[in-house]
């Protein structure tokens, strides 16, 4: 984490707020906290905040304010993060079929690391995580908070098509996939929850400082809680 925050230009109508160089805790949550407060304010000429693992991506309109206007106006904000009230006290209960079809990689994982498939299961699915940033594709949710027994090297040769609700291990990440897209990361399992509808008011369910623990269930499940997940999703975004 950096002793001060990096303000750094992107383009001439955005900046980043750097907070730190890697992926931690203490550096999201200061993302996430300065994300809180720019969303209670009213500060003329921003558009847009986009929370990253380590960085808070800011757009705002060149008619309006500059750079350095921003940058002076942000500083202050700095001094007053909260870093007790990070999470949005969303919680979601999120089923999921390890092994199998749903995750033709869990074997491999388990070996990898000398566990069971069960110890992966097991360690996986106790965890509370915290939704740290979403990206790389709509609804795409990266989540802290990973077993470090479970963190396994990236494939070397990527998939190009994995399936919407795919939950996947990749290095000391962890992540559940909102649409059928590429991944070099390790399926272990899969979901029915549809994290993301682009018919749907909000488009994307899950934000950054949500709460996700995962439950396995069986394949003969997948109906059934599929179905809860519908009810579930409903009274969310009434």
């Amino acid at each position: 984490m950096y002793a001060e925050p990096r303000f750094l230009p992107c383009g001439d109508s955005a900046l980043s707020v750097e907070f730190g160089d890697a992926i931690d805790e203490a550096v999201n949550a200061r993302v996430l906290s300065l994300d809180r407060k720019l969303n209670s304010q009213s500060i003329e000429g921003i558009i847009e905040a986009v929370p990253t693992y380590r960085s808070l991506l800011i757009h705002y309109d060149p008619f309006v304010t500059t750079f350095a206007n921003l940058k002076r106006e942000l500083i202050p904000y700095l001094g007053k993060l909260d870093l007790s009230r990070i999470d949005t006290n969303r919680a979601w209960s999120v089923p999921v079929v390890y092994g199998g079809e749903c995750g033709i990689d869990l074997e491999n994982l388990a070996a990898w690391n000398n566990l069971t498939t069960s110890e992966v299961i097991a360690r996986h699915s106790k965890v509370a995580y915290r939704v740290c940033m979403i990206g790389f594709m709509p609804g795409f949710a990266y989540l802290g908070g990973l077993d470090p027994s479970l963190a396994t090297p990236r494939r070397k040769q990527p998939r190009p098509d994995a399936p919407k609700g795919t939950i996947s291990i990749g290095g000391e990440q962890t992540a559940l996939q909102s649409v059928v897209g590429p991944s070099g990361w390790h399926w272990i399992g899969r979901t029915p929850l549809d994290v993301y509808a682009p018919d749907r008011n909000p488009m994307c369910l899950l934000d950054p400082g949500d709460i996700v623990r995962f439950y396995p269930i069986s394949i003969e499940a997948w109906q059934s809680e599929s179905e809860r997940c519908a009810a579930m999703i409903r009274d969310a975004v009434q």
